[in-house]
């Protein structure tokens, strides 16, 4: 049985048309995901900022669940100091049982101190509030009442009538940038994911896998993913001039607050299709060219989940579908032929 798994990670940016037909199309597109087969959709939070339309994962994902049979879904991630934790995991538990189980859940403290401060949060208490937010929301995904003494956050004998259908609870996912925090991350159990190129991709794999081995087996498989803008058309000119596009709108949307209030970005991108193209982040071309690039650089990263941002900016329905169907129809199928004789 292969081990590579396809899954999908989403901005969900703002794109060229107004945003209701956006919402409407994305989740034609996410039908679509479904009828691929593939693993999981997986949906950012951001807030304030065109990068991120869906500032409510919970709500996005509530309509996803709906419009799908078998895709799992995850916010990757709830920026878990932007919520005050019981409400949150009422959200989770509903959307666990919405799903039918098809749940997961990931976790960040956020990375943006801009859209901290719009919320009233002061950047320097987010790893604090984070570490005591999910150490509430573990405790409550388990438990039938719940108390809690932090600095943040309170709680004696809270009743919670909500449960999750995943026992003890839905799987956890953490987005990674080093091979330090891929080894937190793998002891805690946690799924990773990175968005950073090949070699260092490479690295924390490598490390996420050592120190899931070193913290005892138990059973469970864990993914290490790495997430890739993936366009394919009937040829690399197509391909290439539909991804040079969307990328200019997505990279406009991502760094509109860091030029609005003239920040650093935490983690650069690269300056275009084509440079993303070089690093390893973005794939173009027709099924037989991506295919056969896929096939290498999942050998080089050793990544067993790949997350393709299918749509992104200012891709259109049409052509974010074909690159859907060209995927699994043509693409995939060699990828686990490789996987297989490998």
């Amino acid at each position: 049985m292969s081990e590579l798994q396809i899954g999908v990670f989403d901005h969900l940016d703002r794109g060229a048309l107004p945003l209701h037909e956006q919402y409407e199309e994305r989740l034609r597109i996410i039908e679509a995901y479904d009828r691929a087969g593939f693993y999981g959709y997986h949906l950012a939070e951001h807030h304030s900022t065109p990068i991120g339309m869906a500032p409510s994962p919970s709500v996005f994902l509530s309509a996803a669940i709906a419009r799908t049979k078998r895709l799992r879904v995850a916010p990757l991630v709830y920026l878990l100091p932007f919520y005050h934790p019981l409400r949150l995991l009422e959200e989770v538990c509903m959307l666990d049982q919405m799903s039918n189980g098809r749940l997961e859940i990931g976790t960040g403290r956020g990375i943006s101190p801009v859209e901290a401060a719009f919320y009233g949060l002061d950047p320097q208490e987010a790893q604090g509030r984070y570490v005591e937010a999910f150490e509430i929301l573990r405790a409550g995904l388990t438990s039938k009442t719940l108390s809690y003494e932090g600095k943040y956050y309170r709680f004696e004998n809270v009743p919670i009538e909500l449960e999750t259908i995943q026992k003890p609870m839905p799987p956890f996912w953490y987005g990674v940038h080093s091979p330090e925090s891929a080894a937190r991350a793998a002891r805690s159990r946690f799924n990773v994911v990175t968005n950073e190129g090949t070699a260092a991709a490479r690295k924390i794999v490598e490390s996420f896998r050592a120190a899931w081995s070193e913290a005892g087996a138990d059973g469970a498989k864990p993914k290490a993913g790495i997430v890739r803008f993936i366009v394919i058309a009937d040829s690399d000119h197509e391909a290439l001039q539909i991804g040079r596009r969307a990328y200019r709108r997505w990279h406009e949307n991502f760094y509109f607050l860091h030029e609005k209030y003239g920040l650093r970005a935490a983690h650069e991108k690269a300056p275009s299709f084509d440079a993303a193209v070089d690093e390893g982040t973005a794939f173009a071309g027709s099924p037989a060219t991506v295919a056969a690039r896929l096939r290498v650089h999942l050998d080089e990263t050793k990544a067993n989940y790949l997350l393709g941002q299918f749509a992104f900016g200012d891709v259109r329905l049409g052509e974010a579908l074909r690159t859907i169907e060209l995927f699994a129809r043509l693409v995939l199928p060699s990828l686990r032929e490789a996987e297989v004789a490998a």
